[in-house]
C-alpha cells in the first residue's frame, strides 16, 4: 500500500484525525478568503500585528475561564483601534505604529501567560495542536467560517471598491472606516480560529500565502477568492498528510505546504510567474 492509501485508511479509523482534517480545511478556506482582501489592501503587516496582538486576550480568557474567542476579539479590535489612533494623531507612519502596538501587546501576552503558569497552553497557542481539537473547536471554526462567508457576500462590492480605490469609495459615500474595522474584526476571528491549527507564530503565513498564490494566477477578485480558499484547503490537507507520514509538527507542515504551492505558482503562473508562458505561434 502507498503512503496515501495508508493515510486514507487511518483517516477512516480515527475520529481525532478526521476532526483535525476538517478543522484544518475550514481554517485554510477562511484564511484564503480574508487574506485576499488583506494583501490587496497592502495590509499584510496589519495581519501580522493582529495575529500577535490577540495573545493577551487569549491569556486573559484562559485565566478567567471564558471563551478564548471573546478575549482575543476584544484585544484584536483594540490593537487595530490603537494603531489607527497613533498613526492618525502623530507624525509616526502606520508601519511604525503597527510595530509599536503589536510588540507591546505580544510582550503583555507573554507576561500574562507566565503569571497564569500555563506553559503547555503557551506552546499550543504559539505553534498549534490540531490533533487535539475538540467538538467545541470544530463548532467555533464552522461558525467563524460562516461569518466570513456572510461578511464577504453582503459587503463584496464595498470591499471590492475600498480595496482598489479608497478615495473613490469615500467620494462615493462609502463608510470606509466602518468597513476597515469590520474587516479587522473578521481578521481577528479567523486568527483566533487558526490558533489551534497553526498557532500565533504561523497564522500570518496562512493568511498571506494562499491569497498571494491565488493572486499570481488571476486578475479577477471573485476567481482569486475561490482560488485562495481552494489553495488554503489543499495546503491544509497536504500539510496534515506530511505531518502524519513524516512525523512533522502539523502547523509548520501546513505552512510549508502552502509555501511550496506559492513557489510553484511563482515559477509557473501564466500571467505573473517567474517563467511566463508564451504560447507558440503556428508558422504558416
Amino acid at each position: 500500500m502507498t503512503s496515501i492509501s495508508v493515510f486514507i485508511s487511518v483517516l477512516g479509523r480515527y475520529e481525532f484525525l478526521q476532526s483535525a482534517l476538517l478543522t484544518a480545511v475550514m481554517v485554510g478556506i477562511m484564511s484564503g478568503i480574508v487574506g485576499s482582501f488583506i494583501i490587496l489592501r497592502g495590509m499584510s503587516l496589519m495581519g501580522d500585528a493582529i495575529s500577535h496582538a490577540v495573545l493577551p486576550g487569549v491569556a486573559i480568557a484562559y485565566m478567567l475561564g471564558i471563551n478564548v474567542l471573546l478575549g482575543a476579539s476584544v484585544f484584536g479590535i483594540l490593537a487595530a483601534l490603537l494603531i489607527g489612533f497613533v498613526a492618525t494623531h502623530s507624525k509616526i507612519k502606520t508601519d511604525t505604529s503597527i510595530g509599536v502596538v503589536f510588540s507591546a501587546f505580544y510582550a503583555l501576552g507573554f507576561i500574562l501567560i507566565s503569571l497564569a503558569e500555563s506553559a503547555t497552553n503557551l506552546h499550543h497557542i504559539l505553534f498549534g495542536n490540531i490533533l487535539a481539537v475538540s467538538d467545541q473547536d470544530i463548532m467555533t471554526t464552522a461558525i467563524v467560517l460562516g461569518l466570513v462567508i456572510l461578511f464577504v457576500s453582503f459587503f463584496f462590492k464595498e470591499l471590492l471598491i475600498t480595496s482598489f480605490d479608497t478615495t473613490y469609495a469615500q467620494t462615493y459615500g462609502l463608510k470606509t472606516q466602518v468597513l476597515h474595522y469590520g474587516l479587522m474584526l473578521v481578521l481577528t476571528l479567523v486568527t483566533v480560529s487558526a490558533l489551534q491549527t497553526v498557532g500565533i507564530i504561523l497564522v500570518v503565513a496562512m493568511l498571506i500565502t494562499p491569497a498571494a498564490t491565488a493572486f499570481l494566477w488571476t486578475d479577477r477578485l471573485v476567481v482569486m477568492l475561490f482560488l485562495a480558499a481552494g489553495i488554503g484547503a489543499l495546503a491544509a490537507i497536504s500539510g496534515l498528510y506530511f505531518s502524519y507520514t513524516l512525523n512533522w509538527a502539523s502547523g509548520p507542515a501546513i505552512v510549508l505546504a502552502a509555501a511550496v504551492l506559492f513557489a510553484f505558482s511563482f515559477i509557473c503562473s501564466p500571467k505573473q510567474g517567474f517563467l511566463k508562458w508564451h504560447p507558440r505561434r503556428s508558422v504558416e
